[in-house]
């Protein structure tokens, strides 16, 4: 039977309005919809609701009674109104929008709430008078929305992530362009022949005055970046374009005021428009992910201390040297602390890389950054928060320093562009000023006017664009244009372990030796339930339902650290553990990599559990044809060398496979690649591969869930897409070569144009008429090749 509410299968039946549910708090929400008639949200999708948490009796939200924490948290607040944005990872669907920007129906002091389903946060506004900043996280964590507050967000408010400046420019130029093209037709269709008396003077100036906020304002970023390439004595590409822009209208204005013509501002202006769509389409990213995250994005914004003996929630910025701290299952530990109470099964996987839980026990030392799986436990801070291991991780040289990114191939051939198209202008103005003077000033307008290099950079820019939305649309988000340029160069690739090639919280377990019965399975099971430790965990959790009902009795039960496990079960001895817990004098030579399990009934040695780490699916096929291809492959693990076979069986006996590497050794093994001149491309999800992400050309943070943390990068993908990597790797440099093929192209048009203009047969409007055409055809025809060879390469 499964959960009306959230779907998942009910262990225990509850009962409400005739449905079934899986736990008290998914009936409550569900009651609660139903009181203020919003059952319409299970009418979006089956089965829609997050599992909920249920009433909160804790105090786990009271750090937010804290006014300097609140403060840093809300965007704006006045006597009756205050605006706070939360970020909600657990959003999936249309029903979800539906509930959360109903909010003001549940909780009247809710005044509105709008979601941005792309970046998966919700905008909230509410009275302070009527509910407090706690209730409605509250509100949100009861319905299955708990905000995902971190201490970054209570020490950094959010960017606005698109620049408005450029948005009005691209307005302005749009709409005077528009009007522009509009007010010439009469122009195109009439051949220049106006019958109406005053009619051609009214539109002509018009275009005049609808010109100049194009050249004053929308055209101002071209000037300004031509401008500081002068000043530091570079002629970057902005240079010939803006001096065609400069061009076209001042002969423009020239024949308009001198009553001479009608000018080519309706091609001047579209040169400004395309250009700038151009820009903003290359510079556009996706702004629902962060690549430029620290560890403060890590870390729980409150921490439960113990205080007189009561239990208090404070932020986690507050806490000191030997503060006394409760935590509980799944939480952050957030600094480095002794444990004091229970025993502690840390996962340090983000961290360290290593990918088993550790055990940890009382007076032991916990270092930050690890996170509980288990029973509650209690500690006492031993550093800061800013002292901590993590911190100091975070503090290495390399984050102080943002990346030196290479420009694209097509700058510095800019330069050469530049400096030809000055030459062939002067050249041609000298050589009509001696045979023709009537031509000096057509020709050279008309030079300049055909050499603009619009349609190599609009070629440039939609078809990374284009790339950069198949990318993403296989889930793999590059932070900008410049690191599809970067992927195409690498010869060298350095693979994580734990959370890249494999699947993060997921274990394979095989069994060899004598085989189980279903009885004997259970009864390995009722003793592997007793145990917290997380191997136990995982063989009870493998071997599923099979207990078929048996009421099966543990007597005696006792665990040693290190060793295993032991009871009477039904009054037969079951001892399981490692070979020399079990009896030293076993042979293991069988058993293939990973953590083995020995099992023993009656003093019998049965057979082993061989617990190993589930690869992500595609991976074999992807290191072979990476290797095929011609990279160099290498391995960097935290993770201990328990899987040194089978790594050895997918990378081959030759490969680089390193085990036990800390953060700064994988920093070191990159700038040791880089040192041999080798492009070095990283994949890595932990905050264990920070440091080597960023030391990296190309930097691809790992994630199963691309809403929550991963470190600085230049690209997140998404776990379950990683056995694309030969597949991706391959688009990045067929597209540079689209990009070259333009560039040809591009040289091709401008050579055949001004091999016209400078003979004077090639008259200035025509070629204002021209060149934005032949853009608007290089930029339709790369964009379709690199649609064609995406698909080609399987990239669907």
């Amino acid at each position: 039977m499964s959960c009306f509410h959230c779907g998942e299968q009910c262990e225990e039946i509850i009962e409400a309005d005739h449905k079934s549910f899986c736990c008290e708090g998914c009936k409550q929400v569900y009651l609660l919809l139903n009181e203020n008639n919003l059952c319409t949200y299970y009418n979006f999708d089956k089965n829609p609701g997050i599992k909920a948490k249920g009433k909160f009796v804790s105090e786990r939200f009271a750090y937010l009674d804290d006014t300097p924490t609140v403060n840093k948290l809300v965007q704006f607040s006045s006597g009756t109104q205050t605006n706070v944005t939360f970020s909600l990872p657990q959003m999936h669907c249309s029903s979800c929008v539906f509930l959360l920007e109903n909010l003001h129906r549940i909780e009247p002091g809710v005044t509105k709430s709008q979601v941005n389903f792309q970046r998966k946060e919700v905008f909230i506004i509410f009275n302070p008078i009527t509910i407090s900043l706690r209730k409605v996280v509250e509100l949100l964590a009861f319905i299955g929305y708990e905000p995902d507050i971190s201490l970054k967000d209570s020490t950094q408010k959010k960017a606005v992530t698109y620049n408005k400046k450029q948005i009005y420019h691209i307005g302005i130029a749009g709409f005077c362009f528009a009007n522009i093209m509009m007010l010439s037709f009469p122009e195109y269709f009439s051949s220049g022949n106006i019958e109406q008396a005053g009619l051609k003077a009214t539109f002509t100036w018009l275009n005049l005055f609808l010109s100049l906020p194009v050249l004053l304002f929308s055209a101002s970023s071209i000037f300004i970046s031509a401008w500081k390439g002068l000043r530091q004595k570079f002629l970057n590409i902005d240079a010939p374009i803006a001096l065609a822009i400069i061009v076209t209208f001042s002969r423009s204005y020239y024949e308009i005021i001198t009553g001479h013509g009608a000018g080519y501002l309706d091609s001047g202006t579209g040169i400004v428009f395309f250009m700038l769509v151009g820009r903003w389409f290359q510079n556009k990213t996706y702004d629902s992910f962060a690549f430029d995250r620290d560890y403060k994005s890590y870390f729980p914004l409150g921490v439960t201390v113990i205080q007189n003996n009561t239990e208090k929630n404070i932020p986690v910025t507050q806490l000191k040297k030997d503060d006394r701290i409760i935590i509980r299952n799944g939480e952050m530990i957030p600094a480095d602390a002794m444990l004091l109470t229970g025993n502690a099964s840390v996962d340090y996987s983000f961290v360290s890389g290593e990918s088993s839980p550790i055990q940890k026990y009382m007076g032991e030392l916990i270092y930050a950054g690890g996170k509980q799986c288990g029973a509650a436990i209690e500690l006492q801070i031993i550093n800061e928060v800013s002292q901590s291991y993590i911190t100091q991780l975070w503090n290495n040289d390399i984050f102080k320093h943002k990346k030196n990114k290479e420009q694209s191939f097509i700058h510095p051939w800019s330069r050469y562009f530049t400096l030809a198209l000055f030459s062939v202008a002067i050249i041609t103005a000298i050589y009509w000023s001696i045979a023709d003077t009537s031509k000096l000033l057509p020709a050279v307008t008309a030079v300049l006017i055909v050499a603009c290099p619009c349609s190599l950079l609009l070629s440039a820019t939609f078809t990374y664009g284009n790339m950069l939305r198949i990318f993403g649309k296989h889930k793999l988000f590059l932070k900008n244009a410049a690191v599809i340029e970067s992927m195409a160069k690498a010869d060298t690739l350095i693979f994580d372990k734990t959370g890249t090639l494999t699947q993060n919280h997921a274990s394979a377990l095989q069994y060899n030796g004598t085989p189980l019965s279903k009885k004997e399975l259970a009864t390995v099971q009722a003793l592997t339930r007793q145990s917290a430790h997380p191997l136990s965990k995982i063989i009870t959790d493998n071997l599923g339902n099979v207990n078929d009902g048996q009421l099966l009795t543990v007597n005696g039960f006792k665990e040693f650290a290190g060793k295993g496990i032991e009871a009477v079960v039904n009054d037969m001895p079951v001892k399981i553990g490692s070979a020399a817990f079990v009896d030293e004098l076993y042979n293991t030579d069988n058993y293939e990599s990973g953590s083995q399990i020995h099992v023993q009934f009656n003093k019998v040695h049965m057979g082993a559990f061989t617990i190993s780490n589930q690869y992500r699916s595609g991976i074999k096929q992807a290191v072979t044809e990476l290797q095929q291809k011609g990279y160099e492959l290498h391995l960097l693990s935290g993770d201990n060398d328990t899987e040194k076979n089978t790594l050895t069986k997918l990378f081959g006996k030759d490969a680089d496979i390193r085990f036990n590497q800390s953060p700064q050794n994988k920093l070191d093994t990159v700038q040791q690649l880089q040192s041999l001149h080798k492009n070095v491309l990283m994949f890595g999800d932990g905050l264990n591969d920070a440091g080597a992400l960023m030391q990296s050309n190309t930097g691809i943070a790992v994630s199963d869930s691309t809403t929550q943390f991963s470190p600085a990068c230049d690209a997140i993908i998404d776990g379950s897409k990683v056995g694309l990597a030969p597949r991706f790797l391959a688009y990045a440099r067929a597209g540079k070569k689209i990009v070259a093929a333009s560039f040809i192209l591009s040289i091709i048009y401008n050579f055949v144009g001004l091999s016209f203009a400078v003979q004077g047969t090639l008259a200035p409007i025509v070629a204002a008429i021209l060149m934005p055409a032949s853009s608007i055809s290089i930029v339709l025809l790369v964009t379709l090749l690199s649609s064609l060879v995406a698909k080609k390469i399987g990239l669907k």
